[in-house]
C-alpha cells in the first residue's frame, strides 16, 4: 500500500513509503482491515508498523485503493505506528 503523498509520488524522488498488506490480522491498532471493496481478492490487513521505502520502479501493478470510509482508520493506524498523538 503506497502511503506517500501524491506530490511525492509524482516527484523526481525514486522511492515512496509503503505499508505491506498481509492476509493475517492480529487486531493491533496499527492494522487496518481491507478486502474486496478495496480491490483485493481476499480479506487482508494493512500493517502500518512495517513501513518501508520502495523504489517506484518496483511498483508495477495497480491492485486497488483504500476506500474513502477507511481513510480515517488508516490515518489513525499510521499515527499510532509513528507515535503521533
Amino acid at each position: 500500500m503506497v502511503i506517500s503523498r501524491n506530490i511525492l509520488i509524482e516527484s523526481n524522488f525514486s522511492t515512496v513509503i509503503c505499508a505491506p498488506i498481509y492476509s493475517s490480522y492480529n487486531g493491533l491498532s496499527t492494522q487496518v482491515l481491507v478486502g474486496q471493496s478495496e480491490g483485493l481478492k481476499q480479506e487482508s490487513s494493512i500493517h502500518c508498523d512495517e513501513l518501508i521505502s520502495i523504489q517506484k520502479s518496483a511498483l508495477t501493478d495497480f491492485v486497488g485503493r483504500v476506500s474513502y470510509d477507511k481513510m480515517p482508520e488508516l490515518n489513525r493506524a499510521l499515527a499510532v505506528a509513528v507515535g503521533i498523538d
